[in-house]
């Protein structure tokens, strides 16, 4: 058998998310239909995490195994790229790896950011690639804020009640906040994260921006573990995967 590793771009607006569900149409079901069909076998994509519905992805990394050796890989990434490319998805790149090689398992860190425009009008252009706030957000607040989410912590207050994770416990290494012109960036680095982590923590952010809560607010809240207390999670539009370390 042979490993390949393959790294995805989507917009994940028409997708119910990565992972294959019951019903509707999963970008991991997608890729594996035109993959197998290509490589004349059943293909099983194993990826690095599961993406919810909405959320999007600059570098999304997976694996498969295959009996053959793929003797052509750009003739597949363009073959692939044909049938894909008008579903909203895009092969970067397909790279043969050992058998120990593990999408998931084998990270060592997934950089995740999210979007946000903060004026008084939204851009119809990113309608479903960023959340629109019209009230003016304090910045350094948020930057405080963050402050307070870096290191390792139990994250119950973020987690999705359906969250398959056996542990809250979550290590946070780096938060990077920028402001460019009306748009602002919250760039999150961790070995991994709790479902609905990431949304929860920036809608979380954005009331602590608002000046909904103070600081001192914001601190108790996030680490009472009750998320009855806790903001609304922001909007999946406005989150992308950006990469995987490994």
């Amino acid at each position: 058998m042979y490993r390949y590793q393959i790294l995805i771009e989507y917009d994940g607006t028409p997708y119910i998310g990565w992972q294959i569900q019951r019903k509707g149409r999963s970008i991991q079901k997608t890729i594996q239909l035109i993959l197998s069909k290509l490589l004349n076998e059943k293909i099983i994509l194993h990826g690095s995490g599961r993406t919810d519905a909405g959320v999007h992805a600059l570098e999304q990394s997976a694996h498969f195994d295959i009996k053959y050796k793929i003797q052509n890989i750009d003739k597949i990434i363009k073959s692939l790229n044909f049938f894909l490319n008008s579903k909203m998805i895009s092969i970067i790149k397909i790279k043969k790896k050992r058998n120990n090689f593990h999408a998931r398992y084998s990270a060592k860190e997934r950089i995740y950011f999210y979007l946000i425009k903060n004026s008084f009008s939204p851009s119809v252009l990113r309608k479903d690639r960023e959340w629109h706030i019209r009230k003016k957000l304090d910045l350094d607040l948020i930057k405080k804020g963050a402050k307070k989410l870096i290191g390792t912590h139990d994250f119950s207050t973020f987690r999705a009640s359906n969250c398959s994770s056996k542990s809250p416990v979550r290590t946070i290494n780096k938060i990077v906040i920028s402001k460019s012109k009306n748009r602002i960036k919250l760039k999150f680095k961790s070995k991994s994260f709790l479902k609905n982590q990431v949304r929860s923590m920036v809608g979380c952010l954005k009331y602590l921006g608002e000046k909904k809560w103070n600081l001192k607010k914001f601190e108790k809240i996030i680490f009472q573990k009750d998320r009855k207390k806790v903001a609304p999670p922001a909007p999946a539009c406005g989150l992308y995967l950006e990469k995987i370390i490994y």
